[in-house]
Parts: structure tokens; sequence; C-alpha cells
């Protein structure tokens, strides 16, 4: 007997980001993808935050991301930062969301700081349905339950990470939570909603998190630049097969859908074509190279290397200058392997990169100890190596992916000036100068947060080095040692009187190299 269909249609996937928000319930955890700017799906945010104003809905909406995602002014979750609106905020890093940190700060809203690459490992268990995601990442800092479990303000109570032990060594238990709503973005989508994401400069945890919301019952929302027909995209160029998307949103202004908040489009954050390296300008002879300079001495050939944001940056234009970049292998932690990391709202993205990975890969690779050397951001170190990089009194940077680099890179170097606060300084003959001393010390008796925990360091034996314009400091189970001194520094003046603790000096620092404080190029 002939079978008959029923007659059906397909979905229509493709609509306008103000019918894609009304979907949205109250009580939704929401996962957002995104690094800084690129892979934000900026429209969505805009007209979900329009909903909310207009509406007083979707209310109570928990909050999920990764890493930063904003511009420190307006732009990315900044845009769903209301009172009402959201109820928890379970994130990677939030110094670029000022307006999310003052709801946090003032108590108005239940806030965790989590690990950004444990945070991207969550959401790939959340999809397979695994309870809880097992690191050993934060062990011994304000992540570990014994000194806060990551919670950022007293109405936060619950602890979603726990300590738990296995074959006699401590690891932490991250509690994995469902995603009702994941909001991504690609360049292109077909009319079934296949994604692809030739114009992105990062492709970031984009896929689980689409996994994590399908298999939790929820719904998929994509923005794009584009509409192709259906069958037209290359099968392997597809990031996000159609079967997990549910509404498409094509951006309707090309401002809403930057490359990065920082550049429009770049072919070579695209990877279309290789950019000239002499095309970046050398950087001039302050403190910033200065640091750089001397960091640079601590790599060797064939070093797989990651650079976080700010002063750390700088060893890329220093590896630059000195033609040694093919020596080494620069990466970022959403994905970049090989090329020249960006900077500033750029950050994340890269040209010139050999190849390009998944967020939660990447953090596989950087948690199995994978790199060599980290060049991270010195913002406050005490008497035992710790280190705050992730809050200072109001101000909520957050830790972003740095506990996930710092404590499993063979080699951790931490970067940054030795005051802050009007730190002003000179070269001349070859010899640093303070012409103004920072109001700041940076250099504390105990940091205010533990970003990184200098005796776990010194347990599992990990070179540790804290690079500033005018002296070094190597991390030791003594404390902190006082290894080499820039050229015209006065120890007892520049160093000993501008610290909150008297560092340990087993033998007479050397003099830094004295090319660092020269005009023309080292020669490496």
């Amino acid at each position: 007997m002939e079978k008959k269909f029923k007659a059906f249609s397909r979905k229509e996937k493709i609509v306008s980001a103000r019918d894609a928000v009304g979907n949205i319930k109250d009580n939704s955890t929401i996962g957002t993808g995104g690094f800084v700017g690129t892979g934000f799906a900026e429209e969505i945010a805009i007209a979900l935050e329009q909903r909310f104003l207009e509406t007083g809905f979707p209310k109570d909406l928990t909050l999920y991301f990764a890493a930063g995602q904003g511009d420190n002014i307006c732009r990315g979750l900044n845009h769903l930062a209301h009172e009402n609106m959201i109820k928890r905020v379970i994130g990677g890093h939030w110094g670029l969301i000022p307006k999310m940190q003052k709801l946090a700060i003032e108590n108005k809203i239940e806030a965790y700081n989590l690990p950004q690459g444990c945070l991207a490992h969550m959401l790939r268990d959340a999809g397979a349905h695994k309870p809880r995601t097992i690191s050993a990442v934060g062990l011994g800092t304000y992540i570990d339950p014994r000194y806060g479990g990551g919670k950022i303000n007293v109405r936060t109570t619950e602890d979603i990470v726990e300590l738990i032990k296995f074959d006699g060594k401590e690891y932490l238990a991250y509690k994995t939570h469902p995603i009702d709503v994941a909001i991504i973005r690609g360049t292109t989508a077909d009319e079934d909603g296949n994604i692809t994401m030739e114009k992105e400069a990062l492709t970031l945890e984009s896929l689980s998190l689409a996994i994590a919301a399908r298999n939790s019952g929820g719904i998929v929302i994509v923005q794009v630049e584009r509409v192709a027909a259906r069958g037209v995209l290359k099968q392997r160029d597809v990031k996000i097969p159609g079967i997990m998307v549910d509404f498409v949103v094509v951006a309707t202004k090309s401002e809403y859908h930057m490359q990065t908040f920082g550049t429009g489009y770049s072919s070579g954050f695209a990877n279309e074509f290789k950019v000239p390296v002499s095309a970046i300008d050398p950087m001039p002879l302050d403190c910033r190279k200065i640091i750089a300079r001397r960091a640079v001495f601590e790599l060797v050939p064939n070093s797989i290397v990651n650079l976080g944001i700010g002063m750390a940056e700088g060893v890329a234009d220093i590896s630059a200058e000195e033609k040694i970049l093919e020596y080494i292998t620069l990466t970022a932690e959403p994905g970049v392997i090989g090329g020249i990391p960006a900077g500033g709202l750029n950050f994340g993205a890269a040209i010139n990169i050999d190849a390009l990975i998944d967020q939660p890969y990447q953090f596989d690779y950087y948690d199995g100890g994978g790199l060599d050397i980290a060049f991270l951001g010195l913002a406050q170190a005490d008497c035992e190596g710790n280190l705050n990089v992730s809050k200072f009194g109001s101000r909520l940077a957050g830790c972003g992916g740095f506990i996930n680099i710092s404590q499993n890179a063979k080699k951790v170097v931490f970067v940054g000036t030795f005051t802050t606060g009007g730190l002003k300084i000179s070269v001349s003959n070859g010899k640093l100068n303070i012409d103004n001393e920072g109001r700041v010390k940076k250099f504390v008796q105990a940091v205010e947060q533990k970003t990184f925990a200098g005796k776990i360091a010194v347990k599992n034996s990990q070179p540790v080095f804290y690079i500033t314009e005018r002296c070094v400091f190597e991390l030791t189970k003594e404390g902190l040692v006082l290894i080499e001194v820039a050229p015209g520094i006065d120890i007892e003046k520049d160093i000993f009187l501008q610290m909150e603790f008297t560092p340990v000096v087993k033998d007479k620092p050397v003099i830094m190299e004295e090319c660092i404080f020269k005009p023309e190029p080292m020669n490496l």
C-alpha cells in the first residue's frame, strides 16, 4: 500500500532581531559568544535591551559568558546591564563591561568570576550533560572554595565550585548549567541555518554554545552579515550546522557587525593573505619597550608563547623589530596559533596566523601544559609571589584566561611597571632615570585578590619571573628574589623604598643588558 506523507513546509529561520529576542522568556540562562568585540552579536544585544526597556521583559535572566565582551563603555554586554533584567552573571572577564560591574559591586545581582578556559569547557560539558567540569585550574586562588569560590559579592551565596580529590590530588569541580538561549555570530547563513565564519577573526566557543543550548532544549540565535541560497555553502566551511540553529538575524547596519570593536573589517584578521611585518612601526624607547625588550631575553627558539593583553603585547612588537618572530610561535587564548596577535579593542584577533581553532580546544592545549612560556600583565604582587589582576577596590577586571594560562605554562613572566599613577622615566647614556615616581606601589604586603598563587607555582617547580623597567625578580621558596637591576637605578631609593616588603637578596643583583636601554635595535 502506498504511503502518503502529510504536506509540510520548512521552518523559516531568517527573522528580524526583534522577532528573535521575542522568543526569550523570563528566568532564561543566556549564553553569549564573543571576545572583546570579535564575534559578538551586537544587533541582537541591542534588540534585547530595547525589548526590556519598552516592556520590562524578559526579566531575571542569568547571563553566561567565557571571554570579556564589551568596549569598556557601552557596547557588548553593557547593553544588558539593567536592574531586574539580569538576576545572575557567570563570566570570565568583567573589565570591558563597566555597567555590569556596577550592578555586581553594588550588590544588585548575583555575580561570579570564573576562569575563561573553565567556562568554555563548562559549556562543552553542559552540551554533553556532564554535571561537573573537573580541573586543577584555580586551586589556591580566589576561585578555590576555601578562598571565596569565585563569588563577587555578598548577595552571591550558591557554591558552584567544589573542592574534590582524585588519587590523592586536589581538583576543583565546576558546576555546569543548562543554556536556554545561545546568542552567537557568523558571517553567512543559508536558508536552512547552516553558518559559515569566513570573515570572522575567531570561531571561539560558538559550536559548543550551540550544542549546549540545543541539548538543553533551548534555542540558538545567530547574527550574520548575509544569507545564501539553500545548498550553496561548501559543507566543510560550515562551522555551525543548521540542525542546531533556530533563528538567523541579518545585521541591518555595518556598525552592528564589526569584525572587532576596533576594526570594521580587516583582510588580515580574516586571514585572506599575509600582512608584511615591516608595516609594524617600531616602539618608542619608553617603559613598555624597556620591559618588553628585557622580556624577550626569556625566549628560546621554537617556544610556544602566549601574550596577555596590555604590557605583554609589546613582546610581539619587539620580536618583530628584532626579526626573531620566525623562531617562536605566538598564540592567543581564543584559538589563534602563530602570527602576530593584535591589541586594544582588536585583542584576540591576529594577522599571519598558522591556524585557528575553537577556544575550548585552545584551553585544552593550555591546561595540559602546551605553552612553553606566557607573558602576562603585572598589576599587583606580594611577598609570596601572589599576583592580583582581577579586582582593585570597586574596579572588577576579572581573571579572563589569566588563571588557566599562568597556572599551566611551563614558565611564566609577569611584565609591568614597578609603580603606577604618574610614573615618568627617561633614558640617557644607556641609563634609566626615574623622573617622576608613581603614586601607587604595585609590590604590596598582600594582594587584594589572589589571581595567581605563588605557593602553588613553587610547589609545582614552575619558573616565575617579574620584569619591570627597573629590576627583575624571581620567585623561589623564600619569596621574591631580586636578581637584576637597571643601569642607573639606586636599589635602596628606587626599589626597596617603593615596595611594601623587602625582597630577598641572595647575591649582588646583576645589571640588566645595556642594549635594552639604547635606541637602536638590540640585534638579537
